[in-house]
């Protein structure tokens, strides 16, 4: 099979950079073989959160639907319109990711989008198993952050699937900030002579 090398965005969010987790997040996907071709810390203003967040209107409901979804599976009966109910959710999100320092990362490898949301977790954390970088470092849930009336505090964000990516990556890096470079580690990973 041939090798699929991917590009993904990483956002270590607020929570991750005011816990001090940067280098133990960063170092788990270097280690894993994954390689840091672009890398930049951060304040976000609140129109980069929302742009990152909101690649088209449809999604806003869309998120609404999937948090009712997800709420009647856990016996809560929801009567908000999943169109306001997925735009508080988008509020939240950008006030979160904006009221505080990130770190934003593009990594690249085999098949990076499939294996860093591996290595990330569940959304929820509360869902993410133990070995997973939400599994690991945090304990909060989605019903804590609604009695809250805040974001889920899930320390990561990783693209989705490659749409996303292509997106999410403009979104926050320009051409000229992203570097492509040979190292060792390719050579043991992906060059057929060295196997």
């Amino acid at each position: 099979m041939k090798n699929k090398n991917e590009r993904t965005l990483v956002l270590l969010k607020p929570d991750a950079v005011q816990r001090n987790l940067i280098g133990e997040i960063v170092s788990r996907f270097e280690r894993a073989g994954l390689k840091i071709i672009a890398m930049k810390f951060l304040l976000p203003t609140k129109e980069q959160a929302y742009k990152h967040y909101v690649k088209n209107e449809e999604e806003i409901e869309a998120l609404g639907n999937r948090s009712i979804e997800g709420k009647r599976k856990n016996g809560v009966e929801v009567t908000m319109d999943p169109k306001v109910l997925g735009q508080s959710i988008i509020d939240r999100l950008v006030e979160f990711l904006s009221h505080s320092p990130v770190v934003a990362l593009v990594l690249e490898g085999s098949n990076s989008i499939p294996i860093v949301r591996k290595m990330v977790g569940s959304t929820e954390p509360l869902n993410s198993d133990v070995g997973t970088i939400r599994g690991d470092y945090t304990i909060d849930s989605y019903a804590l952050a609604d009695d809250d009336n805040r974001a889920v505090r899930n320390l990561i964000h990783a693209s989705a699937n490659e749409f996303d990516a292509d997106y999410e990556i403009k979104a926050w890096f320009n051409d000229n900030e992203i570097y492509t470079y040979k190292n060792i580690r390719d050579a043991v990973l992906y060059d057929e002579r060295f196997n």
